[in-house]
């Protein structure tokens, strides 16, 4: 009798742990489940815009798979190269809107928030900016006319449309001198002042952003504080500051990224712009995005050609939760965080620093699935 009633009480006491343990298994199934229909703009919808950038191909409708990521899961975009001058204007008045058409269309039927990049920059702006007929380098008062006619046409075609512009990219180096690029040699600093009078009559509404790399570095973060003080004390209208966030897995360094994004933040509003997260070796070691800088291919560089270990993965993951992480300590500054790319196949890194490598920089794997890091991000928010 005895051991036939433990036998019972066992039995019971069985039977009520395996329906706690159905319970809480299917309410961590439910809770997985629901985490994974929330999207990173609806997750990021109270904190800033979450955004991608989209190329010709996915413009043109070429690629719908990467094009149905984009619209799911941002709610801003930026077209990567369709928009810089030397594309849009290739030859003196003859311009080309047809992609940038598209891509505004693109943001507008999906409401999405559309940020114009870029109307001022050294390295793809067009050879005919800076030469006559003849070939000699023109004069201030002809630079600056062509600066006013290309930006009052690209900005004034996108009154109202575009909400926010790069205007000028990239004029400070790391130094945080003035690049000698051929702007400034025609029309020293005057021509970021030019620039950002020459968008800001095009359309009062629209905001008005410098954009760099590497600005944790601070050098370069003096020297853009500086100069854009200078502007905003002379009454030109400098909304605020983009920092690309062109990061690896040891660079920058996070409490030099967050001194700049500070510091930034004291003179507007910040975006966080152009963001991926190389895995690969650097060949300088250290971050940067200089375009013009390109190496040759070594295996060595090219450690993961088939796929990234599990450590590196898990290193990958950390990386961006803490950076996010930073961003929702100071989303009060920030505006918009901008992926550069939609899926780790049209990154740009595969083919920068050194040409033909496998990186797998972004959130979505090149099949379109996003990785374990977006659920991190994703729980991330909701934990704020």
């Amino acid at each position: 009798m005895y051991k036939r009633k433990n036998l019972s009480i066992f039995i019971l006491l069985l039977s009520v742990f395996f329906t706690f343990y159905s319970c809480n298994s299917n309410k961590k199934s439910v809770d997985n489940s629901e985490v994974s229909k929330v999207s990173l703009k609806n997750a990021f919808a109270n904190n800033f815009h979450i955004g991608t950038t989209l190329n010709a191909w996915q413009i043109m409708g070429r690629q719908p798979e990467e094009l149905k990521v984009a619209t799911e899961n941002f709610n801003s975009i930026v077209a990567e190269n369709i928009m810089k001058s030397a594309r849009i204007q290739p030859k003196e008045g003859e311009f080309n809107f047809e992609l940038a058409d598209e891509f505004v269309k693109i943001g507008e039927e999906n409401n999405m928030h559309i940020h114009g990049h870029t109307l001022i920059w050294h390295s793809q702006a067009p050879d005919w900016f800076f030469v006559d007929k003849d070939g000699n380098t023109v004069s201030k008062e002809v630079l600056t006319q062509r600066m006013k006619d290309h930006i009052h046409t690209v900005v004034g075609r996108y009154k109202g449309r575009i909400h926010s512009w790069d205007v000028v990219n990239e004029a400070i180096e790391d130094d945080g001198n003035y690049r000698n690029s051929k702007f400034y040699q025609i029309l020293g600093e005057d021509f970021i002042k030019l620039a950002f009078e020459f968008a800001h009559e095009a359309d009062p509404e629209a905001q008005l952003y410098y954009n760099d790399y590497s600005m944790a570095v601070p050098g370069k973060r003096a020297g853009v504080v500086r100069m854009v003080e200078k502007l905003q004390k002379e009454g030109i209208t400098v909304h605020g500051i983009g920092m690309q966030g062109h990061i690896g897995l040891n660079h920058p360094d996070i409490r030099e990224f967050e001194e700049s994004l500070e510091a930034y933040g004291s003179l507007g509003k910040v975006m966080i712009t152009e963001l991926d997260l190389s895995v690969l070796p650097s060949p300088w070691g250290d971050a940067g995005a200089e375009i013009s800088d390109n190496y040759e291919y070594e295996d060595k560089m090219n450690p993961f050609p088939k796929g990234l270990p599990v450590d590196v993965e898990q290193q990958f993951t950390k990386r961006y939760v803490e950076f996010f992480a930073l961003f929702l300590k100071h989303q009060d500054k920030i505006e918009r965080v901008a992926l550069w790319g939609v899926n780790d196949g049209n990154s740009w890194k595969n083919n920068w620093p050194v040409r033909g490598r496998t990186d797998y920089p972004l959130l979505f794997d090149r099949e379109n699935n996003p990785k374990p890091v977006v659920k991190e991000l994703i729980e991330l928010a909701a934990a704020k």
